[in-house]
């Protein structure tokens, strides 16, 4: 342990920051030559804080004025990320609050770091996820001018003490880890965002291959916020499994692979080129360190539907506005209780289908799954009805049976990831192991057009790919008889219908002539339409399309001739008598 002072490391640091910003020679900006006298005072002040030298490595990364994303140092102790340091220069202060311009951008960006330390040289202050802790702290002297007569009070040696005994605290609750997990997604946005604009090879090409396969109209911020939340929900999920996270991302990748093929694909993409996973250091890095002291089952113990609010409140902290633009509010358990009881009667006493929605026959879709509290709903009220139906004994059996008849899309990749977490999670407690095969819930556009897929996709995307095709073919081949869900409303949404509205986007490749025959005279949507001398209102044709939607069950039950399972088609059913029509 060294004998040095406080006095002594001050001086030194005085005298080699004076010697780099008086020297006439040295190119650059100043904050830029404070980078060595910068580096040897952490280490100084680390010793003085009861570390060994070796334990603590300040890595400086490569200065580019234009990144607001990209601190000036990363400190780790003893190999952890600890926290960053940003230099500005000299003269600026160290209060962020009172930045313009690029600084103050930085400033906004930044602020989401669990331990964020400023400096320009003169000052120093130490924030935590955008709050001050303690006051700042300002040396005695100027470093320009003052050399060995800089001194400091004792108080930087207990700021750098706070700074470099920081450790990631486990959030309590799921609010808690909500906040902490939106402020550096958002940071990991932005960062992927800055990327792009600086023309980051390998993400640009990633985000085109991202546009071509799932969401071909999505502009560079759309790309950097689905991205975002994929790797941060997809490294939520490795710890909702139990996967350490540490510094292996490549490893965590592969093991979500194995049943979560998108969540997993995003962290592969993320390490399969080196090049993505530097640019995006700070986030990453970060993100990592955090997440990887979350005990999941600690936060939801004993709380069924802890997760059901999760994306909510993630929302309000990431973006809130995207919430609005989204529509995403979340249908409460107390009204989706009621409903899918409701449709399980109807099964059961309208449709003879004894066994209501653990029926083999039944094959379900919630269109717009949100965080899957319809599915989880579902799973829950199969699983009470058999209990009750056949005993104990009986219910992972059915549970197993019914995960392949449960479907569901998304659209937004963030509460996709919330939605299999929430399922996981209600598996282990309903059969007390996950299915090897996951169930059929997919990132995708309900109102797309089946027959369009995107043909040969690169490897670093296969995943992906995989994803879209998947949906497509089930949306195509599968013969869903029940449609369940609380799709997000939109009163002038004329336009936005795809494929279901638009016949022009009805082409493509024609599997049978039942299936396209009717998409070249008319959209599918028209079926869904009241004629205009009804005189319907809004309220009315929402009733009139619930009505259809019961219309088609008792077509089922006709066609379906001793249960066995078929469904006809949505022209079928407009083209057939509306009893009271």
């Amino acid at each position: 342990m060294s004998n040095r002072t406080l006095a002594s490391v001050v001086a030194d640091y005085g005298q080699s920051a004076k010697g780099k910003l008086s020297n006439p020679a040295i190119q650059g900006e100043p904050e830029d030559q404070l980078r060595t006298p910068l580096h040897d005072l952490f280490k100084d002040l680390a010793e003085l804080c009861g570390f060994k030298r070796d334990q603590i490595e300040p890595v400086g990364e490569t200065s580019l004025a234009s990144l607001k994303t990209r601190p000036d140092y990363a400190i780790t102790v003893r190999k952890a990320l600890v926290g960053v340091v940003e230099v500005k220069q000299p003269g600026k202060g160290a209060d962020p609050r009172s930045y313009k311009g690029h600084d103050k951008e930085q400033w906004l960006r930044l602020q989401s770091l669990p331990n964020l330390l400023y400096t320009d040289g003169n000052a120093f202050s130490l924030w935590r996820n955008g709050d001050i802790q303690g006051q700042v702290v300002v040396l005695n002297g100027d470093i320009a001018t003052a050399g060995k007569s800089l001194s400091a009070p004792q108080d930087l040696v207990a700021l750098f003490d706070s700074f470099l005994r920081w450790e990631p605290i486990p959030p309590r609750t799921v609010p808690e880890l909500a906040r902490t997990t939106a402020r550096l997604c958002r940071l990991l946005r932005d960062e992927v965002t800055e990327q792009l604009e600086a023309g980051s090879e390998a993400l640009t090409g990633l985000a085109k291959d991202w546009r071509l396969l799932l969401f071909p109209e999505a502009n560079n911020e759309q790309f950097a916020d689905g991205y975002a939340q994929a790797v941060t929900f997809g490294l939520l999920m490795a710890r909702a499994r139990g996967i350490t996270l540490g510094n292996d991302l490549d490893r965590v990748g592969r093991e979500l692979s194995k049943s979560q093929s998108l969540i997993g694909a995003a962290l592969k993409v993320l390490t399969d080129d080196a090049s993505n996973e530097k640019a995006l250091k700070t986030s990453i890095n970060t993100l990592t360190r955090v997440l990887d002291v979350v005990n999941w089952y600690a936060i939801s113990k004993g709380q069924p539907d802890a997760w059901l609010y999760f994306y909510g409140d993630f929302l309000e902290v990431y973006d809130n506005a995207l919430r609005k633009q989204t529509g995403s509010y979340y249908t409460p358990p107390e009204v989706v209780g009621p409903m899918v009881r409701l449709v399980d009667e109807v099964v059961r006493e309208h449709f003879g289908q004894q066994a209501g929605l653990a029926a083999p026959t039944v094959t379900l879709n919630d269109p717009a799954a949100g965080t899957g509290t319809y599915i989880l709903q579902i799973l829950r009220h199969i699983a009470a009805n058999v209990a009750a139906e056949q005993g104990e004994g009986a219910v992972g059996p059915a549970i197993k049976a019914a995960i392949d008849r449960l479907t569901a899309f998304e659209m937004q990749l963030g509460p996709f990831a919330v939605a299999q977490l929430r399922i996981h999670a209600e598996l282990i407690d309903l059969i007390g192991d996950v299915a090897h095969q996951p169930m059929p819930m997919y990132v995708a556009d309900t109102l797309s057009n089946p027959w369009h897929d995107s043909g040969y996709a690169p490897q670093i995307v296969a995943a992906i790919a995989e994803q879209r095709k998947l949906a497509n073919e089930l949306k195509r081949k599968r013969r869903i008889n029940v449609v369940v869900g609380n799709p997000p409303y939109k009163e002038k949404a004329m336009g936005r219908g795809g494929w279901v509205e638009d016949v022009l986007q009805a082409g493509g490749l024609t599997p049978t002539a039942e299936d396209i025959t009717r998409t070249k005279t008319r959209a599918i949507l028209e079926d869904w339409i009241p004629p205009k001398d009804w005189g319907a209102g809004a309220h009315a044709k929402h009733l009139r399309n619930l009505y259809i939607y019961f219309w088609r069950w008792a077509t089922w039950k006709v066609l379906s001739k001793g249960n066995r399972a078929r469904t006809t088609t949505p022209a079928s059913c407009a083209s057939s008598p509306l009893p009271g029509s």
